[in-house]
Parts: structure tokens; sequence; C-alpha cells
């Protein structure tokens, strides 16, 4: 029950979003789409509780409390962003609002853009981590709480690669091809601003 929930959740996370941005823009209704927007943390809420209510009604810690507790981090660490960043596109596409900046491509701007969002990882793998041990100590029975356990490594481990992934961005950072100035995020925009 725990996984297809977190199905749902998942399916309700991009239902939501793309209800909340077609009320923001092309119905022209902002207060309504914030309004769904909002709705979303709701689902992880549910999520969060009847994950318990399952552990509380004697059902032996699983692969699926983990994995209940990995998106629930992974919410945390990166869906504000991912919210921000389909908004933006969302706006530029339906509302004729400028096309939001992307990262940077090259240099050091690069690597501390993937520092931030690596950042957001290591929030991801402390929300996760903090469940998984509310759980562990909920249960209060160390023979039955081993694959909670082994779903925390599994987050300091995706989090510990990701950061493997920024840090080589400042280790090699990215050169602007040669012959032409670094693009930057702005003069991206003016470029595309002078292509329309």
């Amino acid at each position: 029950m725990i996984v297809a929930l977190i199905v749902v959740c998942e399916i309700g996370f991009w239902v939501l979003l793309a209800a909340g941005l077609v009320f923001r823009y092309p119905l022209r209704m902002p207060r309504t789409g914030a309004a769904l927007l909002l709705c979303e943390p709701l689902l992880e809420v549910v999520l969060l509780v009847v994950t318990a209510l399952d552990l509380k009604n004697g059902a032996d810690p699983s692969g699926r409390h983990g994995l209940a507790a990995l998106y629930l981090g992974y919410t945390v660490g990166h869906g504000h962003r991912t919210v921000k960043w389909l908004d933006g596109h969302a706006a530029h596409r339906l509302a004729g609002a400028p096309k939001p900046a992307g990262p940077p491509r090259h240099g050091m701007a690069r690597a501390r853009h993937e520092g931030t969002v690596w950042l957001g990882s290591l929030l991801a793998a402390a929300v996760a981590t903090g469940l998984l041990r509310l759980a562990m100590w909920y249960v209060d029975d160390p023979g039955r709480t081993g694959p909670l356990e082994s779903w925390q490594y599994v987050a300091w481990r995706a989090a510990g690669l990701h950061g493997l992934i920024a840090l080589s961005y400042a280790i090699w950072p990215k050169k602007a091809p040669v012959g032409r100035a670094a693009v930057t995020p702005e003069r991206e925009r003016e470029q595309d601003r002078a292509r329309h």
C-alpha cells in the first residue's frame, strides 16, 4: 500500500502542478493556481501519516517505508526548485514573461550552481535520515529496523555521488568555446529576444 501511495503522491504532484500552472496562466486565475500549488505539500503529509500509521498498526519496517522517507526527503530538498523552474517556464510559454535564466554553462559560475543544487541533495538525505531515525525510534525494536537503517546509507550514497559530480565542475570547470565570450544567462536571454 505504501508503494502505491508513493506512486499516487508522485502523480498527484504533477497533476496539481499542471493544474496550478494552467489556472495561473491560461485561465488567468492566479489565486486559484497558487492555492493548487500550495496543496502539493499536503500530499507529502498524507504519505507521512499513512507510513506512520502502517508502522503503528504492526507492519514490519521494510523497503517501502525507506522509499517513502527518501521520497519525502527529495521533495523537501528539490521540490521547491522544481516548482520554481516549471513556473518560470510556464510563465514564459503561456503568459509572455521573459525566458527564465538557465544555469550558467561555464567556469566557476557553473560549479557554484552545481554546488547549490547539491545542497538540496544534502537536505534531502538529512530529512530522509531524520524520518528513518524517527521510524526506528517509533518501532523501538532493533531486530526489526534493519531495513530502515540500510535506507539511510542509500540516501547518503546518493548525496555523496551527487557531491562528487558537483565537485567535478569545480575541479574541471567547463571552458567557454574558443573565440566566443562566455554566454551568461542574461546574454542568452538578450540573444533569445533578438531572435524573436
